[in-house]
């Protein structure tokens, strides 16, 4: 099986927007998680494809998401 690579986004959003930015992170295609968290981050998003053009494509659906103010992402692999 080949390597995936995994990334995970921290994601910082408008006040209150926190559940709507969910529903919509959900249905994007490359996501294998997402959650609401509190502290510096408002949201934790998984994403894992096969390649880094599948990720830079998911990462930058998620910063046009209206009320996404900041993203940080994390990129390793998970070794099959």
């Amino acid at each position: 099986m080949p390597e995936k690579i995994v990334s995970y986004v921290l994601i910082v959003v408008s006040i209150g927007k926190e559940f709507d930015v969910l529903n919509k992170v959900k249905d994007l295609s490359g996501v294998t998680e997402a959650v609401v968290v509190y502290g510096e981050y408002d949201l934790v998003v998984r994403i894992e494809a096969d390649n880094m053009k599948v990720i830079d494509n998911v990462v930058t659906n998620i910063r046009k998401i209206p009320s996404v103010l900041r993203t940080v992402t994390l990129i390793g692999y998970v070794k099959q």
